[in-house]
């Protein structure tokens, strides 16, 4: 029998159990390197240093970077992975650090894991070309001996946007020898910055500019990005500065397999398949015995840590059970991961199952097949993912195994929106209210504000006038002045828009209740609300109480069959409409008023999902202001649908475009909220609403209405493709209970979604 990669290859195109599920299978071919000469100005000891590693010559992106670079330019670099972005970055500033001793530069990633391993890189490369550039990694495990050595004599500077935001720029007079002479600002894995968290870090690098201008510094700023649509605009609203694009990948890439796999049906009628998990065992196990180097990927990690039981359960003893095939995620002590980094690197791991934990950019050697369980949530993450596999001469494959949500079955059955376009863009508010006041109370920590001084491109004269009057700031003479003896950074996450998020507390040990975890406070009435089931890295806990007053949860860990889903009533009432014309448009985009009340939550059983009763919640409606995109169906189509129908038309008309909508946004569908209404009392007439899951919003609701043509089509597409009777989770939904109800709500959606895509009734 033939292995490795090969053989299995072989085995899926023949054998029935694999060659039947197998949706799209493209062989994306191998393609040379493009390269360019080594710069004339490059410092004679890095062109001695690059020839130690073999380089004698530089792939063309690189070269753009650097002609890009010494022009000044703040540069944009969007190349996939493993096409050496990290060289773009590291010449120009090693090679500045080489004339200019004294000089420092900042280096911006999202994770420790990725950090670490970067440090590494760049330190073996100044090694080579014997330079004593003195670079650091700054995190929270930084020793504090070491942090006063970094402050005072670290020429390259690591560090991660949440230890800038909380634990450098509020003590910044500590670091004047890094901001009086910082020239360089590199941010790494740039597409990472995005809705809320980009929001953040974009106001993050206001305050850094704004403490560089103090020390008489004008930093230039060099960006690394996977794929999306919109590199330059994200990059330009990150740093308020106009960018240089580099695309044009120069490095070279061996033929990659990349194969669509759905698992089987064994449902129709429901629309039920296969579990992707076990369907992605099936295909690691089999890639591992014919000795293929794998990594699978997951979208959680309970879910990682169950495919690992599984894999070492299906694998020879020799495999399976002396460390060759380790798992991979957050929570693992560093000391772990870093020893099955080396051990992919060195071979000696055969297979890893990891969490998106390992979808950045973090040296683990090469490997020749990547499973995916479960689509990652974006076509840059399933490239970056994908990219994983594969040496540069020799051939690797990828495989993408959907789950029965019904974005996984959009891109299963439509590969050509997966491989011809790239439709995601990053969307940033960094204007947000809620976002940018916090910034601006720990700006005003940082550095008093001047009269008339902006922050960044937003006015900050109003909510300087705010926080004036609510104690927290003085004015004397035109400047005012922090007076609280808070720490506001302490108080402020990246990664929420939300203040005052409800903390989660495992009372169970009287003596010492412990904090596991907290939840911002729009979802909290629907996950920890009093007698909920609140599962945490696979522990379930009981909701004792919740205490919305003071924001806390109480819990205790049990162990139960059964699991709660809260009902949300919402209604979305429209404040304002940024569109010129009358509310009955086609499409419009504006701001709104979401109420939600929690009513009353079902017990579910695992598994089997049957129904084991209710209990009522009793929790003040929330209300949110919040952006959204809504579209109206026209009244002589609505007119042709019987009234019965209309409303079961809507509401699939709902549940596809929310779940399509995603592919547009870089977001997670939990990102957004559906609102239907078969009569709108603003437009009169049956109405979808898709609204930001964010105070204030991110900027979703005006892309969705920029790509609303597009947005009907696809989710058109993805109905008729379905292979669903009657309606199911992967495409409308399913209707009410009453008899023949989920047959009419999938037709009469399909009818007014030819209707609103082509102007004619189906």
């Amino acid at each position: 029998m033939v292995t490795g990669l090969d053989g299995f290859l072989d085995r899926l195109r023949t054998e029935p159990r694999w060659r039947g599920c197998i949706e799209e299978w493209r062989t994306i071919p191998a393609r040379g390197a493009v390269t360019a000469p080594i710069p004339e100005g490059l410092n004679p000891r890095l062109v001695d240093a690059l020839a130690q590693r073999g380089i004698d010559e530089l792939y063309s992106h690189q070269a753009a970077a650097w002609e890009s670079i010494s022009r000044g330019d703040h540069t944009i670099i969007v190349t996939p992975t493993a096409s050496g972005k990290t060289l773009c970055y590291n010449l120009p500033v090693l090679d500045y650090l080489l004339r200019e001793p004294e000089g420092r530069a900042m280096y911006l990633f999202p994770t420790k894991a990725l950090a670490q391993d970067q440090y590494a890189g760049l330190q073996d490369l100044i090694e080579l070309a014997g330079a004593d550039i003195k670079t650091y990694p700054y995190d929270g495990d930084t020793p504090a001996a070491e942090r006063r050595l970094i402050r005072r004599a670290g020429n390259i500077v690591i560090t991660n946007p949440d230890m800038l935001h909380s634990g450098i720029l509020p003590h910044h007079t500590k670091w004047h020898e890094l901001f009086d002479r910082l020239q360089y600002i590199v941010i790494d894995e740039m597409h990472g910055y995005r809705g809320v968290f980009g929001s953040h870090v974009a106001n993050v690098i206001r305050r850094l500019k704004r403490v560089c201008a103090h020390y008489g510094s004008n930093p230039q700023f060099i960006l690394a990005s996977a794929t999306i649509a919109n590199p330059a605009q994200l990059a330009e609203g990150l740093i308020e500065e106009p960018v240089t694009l580099i695309d044009e990948n120069g490095a070279p890439s061996g033929q990659k397999d990349f194969i669509f796999y759905n698992p089987p049906v064994v449902n129709r009628q429901l629309g039920i398949r296969r579990s992707s998990v076990l369907e992605a065992a099936g295909l690691g196990s089999q890639l591992l015995k014919d000795d293929v180097h794998t990594i699978v990927f997951t979208r959680a990690r309970t879910t990682a840590e169950v495919l690992l039981t599984y894999l070492r359960e299906a694998l020879p003893s020799k495999l399976g059970k002396n460390g060759a095939v380790r798992g991979y995620r957050g929570g693992y002590l560093p000391q772990q991961r870093r020893e099955i980094e080396r051990g992919l690197r060195s071979g000696e791991i055969k297979g890893v199952v990891s969490t998106n934990a390992l979808e950045l950019g973090v040296d683990i050697g090469s490997l020749d097949a990547a499973v995916m369980t479960g689509y990652p949530g974006t076509i840059a993450s399933t490239w970056q993912q994908a990219g994983r596999s594969g040496r540069r001469d020799t051939g690797s494959a990828a495989i993408l195994v959907a789950s029965a949500s019904p974005l996984d079955q959009f891109i299963i059955s439509h590969p050509d929106y997966f491989f011809e376009r790239t439709p995601e863009s990053g969307r940033i508010n960094p204007d947000n209210l809620l976002i940018v006041v916090e910034h601006i109370k720990c700006a005003a920590f940082e550095l008093p504000f001047k009269r008339g001084e902006s922050f960044g491109s937003y006015g900050p004269q109003d909510a300087l006038e705010y926080l004036e009057e609510v104690g927290l700031l003085h004015e004397h003479q035109g400047i005012w002045h922090w007076m609280a003896e808070s720490y506001p950074a302490e108080n402020v996450s990246l990664r929420t828009a939300a203040r005052d998020n409800v903390v989660i507390i495992d009372h169970s040990t009287r003596d010492r209740p412990v904090v596991i975890g907290e939840v911002d406070t729009f979802a909290a009435p629907m996950l920890v609300h009093t007698d909920a089931v609140y599962i945490h890295d696979g522990q379930q806990f009981h909701v004792d109480r919740l205490d919305w007053d003071d924001r806390k949860a109480y819990v205790h860990p049990v162990s139960v069959e059964h699991y709660t889903d809260a009902s949300l009533a919402v209604r979305v009432d429209v404040i304002e409409q940024f569109t010129e014309g009358g509310p009955a448009l086609p499409k419009a985009h504006g701001e709104v008023l979401v109420s939600s009340l929690v009513t009353q939550y079902k017990k579910i059983r695992l598994h089997t999902h049957e129904n084991l009763g209710w209990g009522e919640v009793h929790i003040p409606e929330q209300q949110m202001h919040t952006s959204a995109y809504w579209m109206t169906v026209p009244d002589a189509l609505a007119g042709q649908v019987d009234s019965k129908q209309l409303p079961g038309a809507v509401t699939g008309l709902a549940n596809v475009l929310g779940n399509i909508a995603p592919l547009y946004l870089m977001c997670d569908p939990r990102d957004l909220g559906v609102y239907a209404q078969a009569k709108s009392p603003f437009t009169s007439r049956a109405t979808v609403f898709i609204y930001d899951k964010v105070p204030g919003g991110i900027g979703f609701s005006e892309r969705l209405y920029e790509v609303h043509d597009r947005l009907l089509e696809s989710a058109r597409d993805h109905v008729a493709a379905c292979p669903c009777d009657d309606g199911c989770p992967s495409c409308v939904g399913v209707g009410p209970d009453d008899e023949g109800a989920a047959a009419v709500t999938k037709a009469s959606t399909r009818v007014l979604l030819e209707a609103l895509t082509t102007g004619v009734m189906a």
